[in-house]
């Protein structure tokens, strides 16, 4: 079984058993863990080496790999060793984020990029074409970046499994989306922001809760939020004097009793200055009530941050692979009860610039920007 790993793509892997096969997405190129008959993992080798990999995603029913990337567009692989490039029609090639979902007649395929637009594909990436009504909403003069050139970006897209035309899409920073009929209108749900908030609409991450599609949570630059009625009203389950006051990735078990959340206690404005993050992974048993904030055996460097975060699941069993800045690959096989760290140097795991703001690479005049 293969699974990938990458701060902005696809994040649960189902199959037949626990996975042998581990993509990860880093700033220089995909790295392939492979895990031993022992169960120890190894590096098996770099693909795409020099390219800065921001999301991957396999294809439902069928073998294949897309990956994302800042500048070079889409390419695709059967094996995750030899890619090929699949850009026609893709005007925008910084590709945050790359959806695939089943529907009728096929597998629709969708590019979320920055500036923020969101192009589609019948064809497995041999052709795109722009669905424009998604730059069309009203507020898109509000859509920013905090970092220059300050141009704001997709950071994800969720399907509702009832139906794969209705999709929720975070646009970092500036709304939350919501579309009915495949991306040809769009509305904005907008009931969780305050103007008080210390970011505008700087939405993060989008669950659906499977068995229950109108529970939606969502991560936030200010806190974790909860819906009950398909995003048009939020409540809000954490703010600024929680563990992770900076939440970013979602991940629920499969039986749905066990949400996992990693994140930063301090937000990326600090880090510039700081080089702290003080990352972790919290888990909850109440979908987001309470929490459990100290998980044993996690340990990173304390200028990393995790920016990516996967589930692998089989029938009886699941594990949770996350990855950091500093290029650690850390898998719990217990539900978070216990963490091994499974590889070192992999390549940064990095949204943006995240990793160079903890390095030290940034000014601090330009990173005091460069918050969210």
């Amino acid at each position: 079984m293969l699974a990938c790993l990458s701060p902005n793509g696809m994040n649960r892997y189902d199959g037949a058993s626990a996975p042998d096969r581990l993509l990860v997405a880093t700033s220089s190129g995909v790295t392939t863990l492979a895990r031993e008959s022992s169960g120890a993992w190894r590096k098996a080798g770099t693909a795409l080496a020099g390219l800065h990999a921001t999301t991957l995603t396999t294809l439902p029913g069928r073998t294949g790999i897309f990956v994302g990337t800042h500048g070079d567009g889409v390419l695709f692989s059967e094996d995750g060793a030899r890619w090929e490039e699949r850009n026609s029609g893709l005007a925008i090639k910084n590709v945050y984020t790359i959806a695939s979902v089943a529907e009728a007649g096929g597998i629709a395929l969708y590019a979320g990029t920055q500036p923020a637009a969101l192009f589609k594909s019948h064809d497995l990436g041999q052709s795109w074409s722009e669905l424009p009504a998604l730059r069309q909403v009203p507020g898109t003069e509000y859509w920013t970046f905090p970092e220059p050139p300050h141009i704001a970006h997709i950071k994800m897209m969720v399907f509702d499994p009832r139906t794969p035309r209705r999709i929720y899409a975070a646009i970092e920073q500036g709304a939350l989306l919501k579309t009915e009929d495949g991306g040809q209108s769009w509305r904005e749900l907008a009931d969780y922001s305050r103007p008080d908030d210390g970011a505008y609409r700087d939405v993060h991450q989008v669950m659906v809760l499977p068995s229950r599609p109108d529970t939606v949570f969502m991560t936030t630059g200010v806190g974790l939020y909860r819906s009950s009625d398909g995003g048009d009203h939020w409540e809000r389950l954490t703010g600024e004097e929680f563990r992770l006051a900076y939440p970013d990735h979602m991940m629920l078990s499969p039986d749905e009793k066990i949400l996992f959340m990693s994140g930063a206690k301090f937000h990326p404005g600090f880090w510039m200055d700081t080089h702290v993050a003080d990352t972790t992974i919290v888990r909850s048993r109440d979908h987001g009530r309470s929490w459990d904030t100290e998980p044993n055996g996690f340990a990173v460097a304390p200028r990393a941050n995790i920016e990516a975060l996967t589930m692998a699941c089989w029938p009886g069993g699941y594990e949770l692979f996350v990855g950091d800045t500093e290029g650690t690959v850390h898998m719990s096989e217990d539900g978070g009860d216990n963490w091994t760290r499974i590889a070192d140097e992999v390549g940064c795991v990095t949204k943006g610039n995240h990793a160079a703001a903890l390095r030290g690479e940034i000014r601090p005049r330009a990173a005091a920007a460069a918050a969210h």
